[in-house]
């Protein structure tokens, strides 16, 4: 308990709040306990929006503890309250010390209650007080009284839990973890803008739009019936055409778009049909949380996978879907976004951590990919992306696919090359850097043998058999790249600098366009210095791609092309039918 000592004082907290799609919560009540005094705060919807300032001292000599603690901030963000400065998620340690293994009873704060083996609320009365939170004010005074009845049981469940996990909470480190959720908020808040208008015309002539879509590319496949993919008629479709085509264990037709993604390196004739089946998948249009005031916020579910990643709703958010969607993200009058990324940061990590010079001279080059080539003597030193597109692009399917360990025969499926040139490709990337693969080897042996891996912050993943040595061997790349991303995103928004969102390995800002530019410069050397932070001074280049009002954002060129078909489509469907 020495760790609580430190602080004036630790209070135990809970909001209860509604929250439509896309909006910011509505505070129906807050209840709060300080932990070594007892005093207990139970504050209703109608005291709360009369209160400026919060009931408490949120600076750097108390503590906050809740659980997924985001939500709380998001609260505070939402009464206009400041964010207390010091935080201790619970959620976050016990994901934390149960990563890669299963609670059984779920990773909640029932879930969490159970692990630690102390009773707690009946799931369904949960469900039930969960259920008025959400409908909303205004409520009667015995529903108040129940709602803070409620919310204080997940406090007194804080109390509870507190003393049982400070033998294995990882202190200070779990403070920095609380110091993301922090910003969590602040990028929950914040949202993303969309262009509300195209949505909506989106919205009303999907149906027009999917069916024109579908037409146009089955004329030459002849595989639907209506909007519905038939399996029988793409078997036809492949005898006809002699294209063999993988199958489940079942026997039938594997159809994953992974599949698909590489049957159409081999047969580029299947290409228009995968990349059709892959956009009507991942339209659901109707499902995209956009608010009131035109942002696209969702929850961004912080330290969900077992790299620590975010891992937020690929259906609610705007970066989930298919890229030419993210047409949609577009600044209001007078301001501008700018998307600020790594440059090949998992290579960069490697390089760092590894501490193979030979890798690290392929980083610092600009192009690692086609100094790769260079280094394995397979273009000369004068190449360029122009002269030589095509060795460098096999090079660099190769060194990344060796991050997660892929077998000869995956590269040589990725690449559709036969599998002694996958085989040679791979040979000459241990010749290259030997360093490398002896730290990765090292890497996997230790997760096998000890049981657990971590990253330069402490996150870990425990292994209990059966785990793939592949994912084991990236989990350095990736939990490190996780930890890197979470404090740029925390020194961002303690900077001032409006953060949209977390991006895998790139972050979203927004600020009024004429300070852009400066907000971009400040951005990548807060970025430069997190890189340096993790991985003991190793320098991560970043890019920036900026988008200025009336402008929208856009991926890439094939992005581009499928927007403005679908744009075309729905504005001439929207003109027929006068809308």
């Amino acid at each position: 308990m020495d760790w609580l000592n430190r602080f004036s004082s630790v209070w135990l907290i809970d909001f209860e709040f509604s929250q439509p799609p896309g909006e910011r919560p509505r505070v129906a009540c807050l209840v709060a306990r300080e932990f070594h005094s007892r005093r207990l705060l139970r504050i209703s919807m109608d005291e709360l929006v009369e209160m400026g300032q919060p009931p408490f001292d949120v600076g750097e000599r108390s503590l906050f503890v809740a659980y997924f603690s985001s939500a709380e901030w998001n609260c505070f963000l939402a009464l206009g309250w400041p964010v207390p400065v010091r935080v201790l998620d619970l959620f976050c340690e016990f994901r934390c010390l149960l990563n890669g293994r299963t609670p059984p009873a779920g990773r909640g704060l029932l879930g969490c209650l159970a692990y630690f083996g102390f009773d707690s609320m009946l799931a369904s009365e949960k469900t039930e007080m969960r259920e008025l939170a959400i409908r909303g004010g205004p409520f009667t005074r015995d529903e108040m009284v129940a709602l803070l009845d409620y919310c204080q049981t997940d406090v007194d469940a804080l109390g509870t839990l507190l003393p049982a996990m400070m033998r294995v909470i990882d202190f200070p480190r779990a403070i920095h973890r609380g110091r993301y959720m922090r910003s969590v908020a602040a990028m929950e808040t914040a949202g993303v803008p969309i262009d509300v208008e195209t949505l909506a015309l989106f919205r009303r002539q999907w149906l027009a739009i999917k069916r024109q879509l579908i037409a146009a590319v089955d004329q030459s496949f002849g595989v639907f019936d209506g909007d519905t993919f038939k399996q029988d008629r793409f078997a036809d479709y492949l005898i006809r055409n002699r294209i063999p085509w993988p199958t489940t264990d079942s026997g039938r037709l594997a159809l994953d778009d992974e599949t698909f993604r590489q049957q159409a390196r081999a047969y580029p004739q299947v290409s228009p049909l995968r990349e059709l089946r892959h956009a009507l998948s991942e339209m659901k249009l109707e499902k995209l949380a956009v608010g009131s005031d035109g942002r696209n916020r969702v929850m961004l579910s912080p330290f969900a996978s077992r790299s620590g990643r975010n891992q937020p709703s690929n259906n609610k958010f705007i970066f989930g879907p298919s890229v030419w969607l993210r047409g949609l993200i577009k600044p209001a009058v007078g301001r501008s976004i700018a998307y600020v990324d790594w440059s090949q940061q998992e290579l960069g990590i490697a390089a760092a951590l590894s501490q193979d010079p030979a890798l690290g001279q392929a980083y610092a080059s600009g192009d690692p990919y086609l100094e790769f080539a260079k280094m394995a003597g397979a273009v000369p030193p004068s190449a360029t992306k122009k002269t030589h597109p095509n060795e460098r692009s096999a090079y660099k399917v190769c060194m990344l696919a060796t991050q997660y360990g892929m077998s000869e025969h995956g590269l040589a499926a990725k690449l559709n090359k036969p599998v002694a040139f996958a085989r040679n490709l791979l040979r000459r990337h241990r010749e290259t850097f030997p360093v490398f693969w002896r730290w990765s080897q090292v890497q996997v042996d230790t997760a096998m043998l000890t049981g657990k891996l971590q990253t330069v912050f402490g996150w870990p993943i425990h292994t209990i058999g059966g785990d793939n040595p592949r994912s084991l061997a990236n989990f350095p790349m990736q939990a490190n790249g996780a930890e890197m991303l979470r404090l740029a995103c925390s020194m961002a928004t303690e900077s001032g600098i409006t953060v949209c969102c977390p991006v895998h390995d790139a972050i979203l800002i927004e600020s009024d366009s004429a300070q852009i530019d400066e907000a971009v410069v400040q951005t990548q050397s807060i970025m430069r210095e997190a890189g340096r932070i993790v991985l003991d001074g190793f320098d991560l280049e970043s890019d920036a791609k900026v988008v200025r009002d009336p402008e929208r954002y856009m991926d890439d060129d094939r992005g581009q092309e499928m927007w403005d078909r679908v744009f075309r489509l729905a504005t001439e469907a929207d003109n027929q039918h006068g809308t």
